[in-house]
């Protein structure tokens, strides 16, 4: 089975977490973190902060590792390393559906996509302060 790593972003500002909503491919509709695939010969947090700028161009501050989840999908497996990251400006979406800044109580509200919902539980304390 292929597998791919990726980087994704935990965008925490004034005690919401940033959420995009996929625009197309098989997971259209589906809620995740942004982010994205890291490149041949290049950092997690540089391929992170590349990732931000094409998708959303948005700078931000990453402030830590959060964590890495392994997630077995139909065609692949998935790697993805999250990071807490402050936003350095206002998200402009450029390849998502759609956005949402989400408090704790509302983290469940969305449709995750499957790797980004396990990791959940671990972002609601981030939130809280």
């Amino acid at each position: 089975m292929k597998t791919v790593e990726v980087v994704a972003a935990a965008v925490v500002r004034d005690g919401l977490l940033f959420a995009t909503r996929r625009a197309s491919g098989p997971w259209a509709g589906w809620w995740e973190f942004p982010g994205g695939k890291v490149e041949a010969g290049e950092g997690r947090e540089e391929a992170l902060r590349r990732e931000l700028r094409e998708e959303l161009s948005l700078e931000v501050e990453i402030q830590g590792f959060v964590a890495t989840v392994d997630y077995d999908y139909p065609d692949f497996h998935l790697t993805m390393h999250l990071y807490r990251c402050r936003p350095l400006g206002e998200p402009i979406l450029l390849e998502h559906s759609g956005s949402r800044w989400l408090g704790a109580a509302e983290l469940d509200s969305l449709r995750w996509l499957p790797a980004d919902l396990a990791v959940l539980p671990r972002l609601a304390p981030l939130l809280e302060g």
